[in-house]
């Protein structure tokens, strides 16, 4: 599946390849338990580490008028009918024009 990670301290954004879902997802963002925000209805989220401010990751990133997240992210497409994640939607460089770097 096609996702990018969103990388704060180097201020960067790559597209990946997820086969392993939410559990890869949450290996790649060093999470017990990730979060998802939909930044578009019926769209792709923002996957990203629930306890990422009291776990204090280093970096910082905010999409559009979101709350800022710490540490790095995933986007991923919308929830698929079993719950599982889909393809990333957004193209890389219509993301990098929502994305504002903090750190």
């Amino acid at each position: 599946m096609k996702a990018y990670f969103i990388d704060p301290l180097k201020s960067e954004i790559r597209a990946i390849d997820l086969t392993n879902g939410d559990d890869e997802a949450k290996q790649l963002l060093g999470a017990k338990a990730i979060e998802f925000d939909e930044i578009a209805t019926g769209g792709d989220r923002l996957c990203f580490d629930e306890d990422c401010f009291i776990t204090q990751k280093p970096g910082r990133f905010q999409l559009d008028t979101l709350a800022p997240v710490a540490g790095s992210a995933l986007l991923v497409g919308a929830a698929a009918a079993d719950g599982g994640l889909t393809d990333v939607l957004i193209d890389q460089e219509a993301l990098r024009a929502r994305i504002k770097f903090l750190s």
